[in-house]
């Protein structure tokens, strides 16, 4: 593999810092790029917001195992 850009690669741009990508680091142009993204994927910066939900039958849910029932 090589450090050049291929025309198939470098059809989207590096999502980091917007160079050419690169085959060897695709979709990213560098290490270092990869590095960047790999840290914010550690980090916590890439998360998708979410809302707290109650339980599906709206009974607040305990961390303390039932006992189990009688038939």
């Amino acid at each position: 593999m090589s450090d050049e850009p291929t025309d198939k690669v470098a059809a989207r741009p590096c999502p980091i810092c917007g160079k050419p990508a690169v085959a060897r680091y695709r979709p990213f142009c560098s290490s270092r790029c990869a590095d960047v993204d790999l840290h914010r994927w550690l980090s916590g910066s890439y998360s998708i917001p979410g809302s707290t939900e109650e339980d599906e039958d709206g009974e607040d849910v305990s961390l303390v195992p039932r006992s189990p029932r009688e038939p």
